[in-house]
């Protein structure tokens, strides 16, 4: 089957640049890259997706390259933001993408040339300036450039002439790729649309060569907002970041209306299966639910810290289990002294960010503790009960585990 209809049918293409895309990927093996921004040593859901295309690519032939973004971190991509991006060093880029390779290799084959990392610090970092723009520079019109979503929406806020490069050093980005290593197509998220697209008409401009773009679907509830944020922040692969347990438990929780679109996006189940799990109804789409999450921890994560998630799930929600693999924080008496009430807790172990945001919940009455209520906001910690490990809940689906260290 042509990996185009593959993505085609579980939901990732936005927009192609070209229909006969579709052809090409179906008569010959094609190289193709993807960005990624160095600003983080881990992975968030967000690029897991993308990681997922990538991997029905290398499946059916095509041969992936990670493009970090060394270079360009310097300037930062003013997409989707209303503030710049904090610069970052070499080292801290060296590092990120070092990190970033090992979390991917559980995804692509890196082995004998199947898959590629490369850093755009390595020629971009390097550009004549006068040259650069005489060269590359003449080929933008700044009227489209301003009519381009990424800068437009930026405009009331106020765009840095910075900013404003960095179009032309993602389309140099593609550009050299294809000059180097014979790349012929960019993948990204959809708000990189501008950006991509703007690449493969530089190569049809300077090189007389065919070019092509590709963006997917951004990953959102139903609602349209975008998928990954946690109590914590954002929904990391690194488990030191995002514990097995809460990754499996934030799929555990997706809305309903969500599941069938996880299950075609974020796993590799037959599209039949999926079909099939996105089409229960009520109570029994919690099975489906349950299949998300055990996926998809399995392919981050592994089977086994898939299943203790599991086990740990059911142990709250289903009344089995083992709860020994529920997210747990062992505290000393010390501890205990300095902070010893529910709010104090909560923000101890990650609940809350803050006192006033463990106020609240507790003044809604979002908070329980072995399934009774807190109903005072200066309730103390029992430290009688905390020898046997108590469970604080926020809100109906996020539990904690506390317990006394011998």
């Amino acid at each position: 089957m042509n990996v185009y209809d593959v993505l085609q049918d579980r939901g990732f293409i936005k927009q192609v640049s070209h229909p006969e895309l579709r052809d090409l990927l179906g008569e010959k093996s094609i190289t193709f890259y993807t960005g990624y921004d160095p600003t983080a040593d881990s992975c968030h859901v967000g690029h897991f997706m993308q990681l997922m295309a990538m991997c029905h690519m290398q499946k059916a032939g095509h041969k992936p390259i990670i493009l970090v973004g060394g270079g360009t971190a310097n300037i930062g991509d003013p997409s989707g933001r209303q503030d710049m991006r904090r610069m970052m060093t070499k080292e801290q880029v060296a590092n990120n993408a070092e990190c970033l390779k090992k979390q991917m290799s559980k995804f692509l084959d890196f082995s004998d040339g199947k898959a590629e990392m490369v850093n755009n610090a390595d020629w971009l970092l390097d550009l004549n300036y006068v040259d650069f723009l005489r060269d590359i520079g003449a080929y933008f019109s700044v009227n489209r450039m301003l009519a381009a979503e990424c800068y437009k929406s930026r405009l009331a806020q106020g765009l840095t002439f910075l900013e404003f490069n960095y179009m032309l050093m993602q389309s140099y980005d593609f550009l050299h790729l294809y000059r180097t290593r014979g790349a012929v197509l960019e993948l990204g998220g959809d708000d990189q649309w501008c950006n991509i697209l703007s690449g493969a008409d530089l190569i049809r401009r300077v090189e007389h060569a065919d070019a092509y773009a590709m963006t997917f679907q951004l990953l959102t509830n139903a609602d349209g907002t975008k998928m990954g944020k946690t109590v914590k922040g954002a929904l990391w692969l690194d488990p030191a970041k995002t514990s097995p347990y809460e990754f499996y438990q934030y799929w555990r929780n997706v809305e309903d209306a969500s599941v069938g679109n996880c299950l075609a996006l974020l796993t590799f189940l037959p599209m039949e299966e999926v079909r099939a799990l996105a089409a229960l109804k009520d109570s029994a789409i919690n099975e489906a639910k349950k299949r998300l999450a055990l996926e998809v921890t399995t392919l981050v994560h592994g089977r086994e810290e898939a299943e203790k998630a599991a086990q740990a799930s059911e142990a709250l929600f289903g009344g089995g289990g083992n709860l020994d693999n529920m997210p747990t924080t062992m505290i000393s008496m010390d501890q205990l002294k300095a902070n010893p009430t529910v709010v104090d807790m909560m923000v101890l172990v990650g609940l809350c960010k803050s006192k006033g945001e463990a106020r609240r919940l507790i003044e809604g009455g979002g908070v329980t503790i072995d399934d009774q209520r807190v109903r005072e906001i200066g309730q103390q910690m029992d430290d009688s009960a905390l020898r046997k490990g108590v469970v604080i809940r926020r809100g109906k689906k996020v539990y904690h585990r506390v317990m006394m260290a011998e």
